[in-house]
């Protein structure tokens, strides 16, 4: 069976990434970032948060499984790194679930950020209250066959994939709120941060201005848009 487990290569400028951290701070930060990359990088909207409270940003762990024949994503906590966002493409299978309330756990222990689940997961009671941050595209108790066959491949750990209709390559970053999912492609990540800072700065600016009473056609001759 394939079996491949790669180390992460490229790796984020630490500055870089805390910028992003801190933009985390304004409202709607996967808007701010979808705007500043001219609506690129949007996962579908078919991957739901768990929780409202979801918010996080790292480089991408990726891991690609194979339809049909889906397997536990344990090797990924092989090669995870504190702060990674595992993004697992289970080919948007919504009948076996891939993630679990121990996976959970043992992420958190590593430190993880985040996942997004092109697929299933289940225990969400369990991940809720361990306040894991999990998108997913469907829930269900069905799990892999791993824990019966004890097999954990076919499997592709730090592979390019396809997550919710968006190419991520391992080490590019990942942004999840409560609204959606953003790739930021890491040689485009320090122009994407200067342009979001700007961008969430012109949003601050442009409520302080419906503060005051401005009007629509006055918000527009200033800022252009709205």
């Amino acid at each position: 069976m394939r079996r491949i487990i790669n180390r992460r290569e490229s790796h984020i400028d630490p500055q870089i990434l805390q910028g992003f951290k801190e933009l985390l701070k304004v409202y709607s930060p996967s808007c701010v970032v979808a705007d500043a990359q001219e609506r690129y990088g949007v996962m579908h909207s078919s991957l739901k948060p768990l929780t409202r409270e979801t918010r996080f940003v790292g480089p991408a762990l990726t891991v690609r499984l194979e339809p049909g024949n889906q397997v536990d994503c344990l090797d990924a906590l092989a090669v995870a790194e504190p702060g990674d966002v595992i993004v697992v493409d289970a080919a948007g299978e919504t009948e076996t679930s891939v993630w679990g309330g121990l996976m959970a756990g043992l992420c958190k222990m590593k430190g993880v950020a985040g996942a997004v689940v092109d697929g299933a997961i289940r225990d969400t009671d369990e991940i809720r209250d361990l306040g894991f941050y999990i998108f997913s595209k469907a829930v269900v108790p069905r799990s892999t066959h791993s824990p019966f066959s004890g097999r954990l491949e076919p499997i592709e750990i730090n592979v390019p994939i396809q997550c919710g209709g968006v190419l991520v390559r391992p080490g590019d970053l990942v942004l999840g709120d409560e609204i959606g999912v953003v790739v930021i492609p890491l040689e485009r990540a320090a122009e994407t941060l200067e342009r979001a800072r700007a961008q969430a700065e012109k949003e601050e600016r442009t409520r302080e201005r419906i503060r005051q009473g401005k009007t629509v056609e006055e918000l527009l001759a200033e800022f252009g848009r709205l």
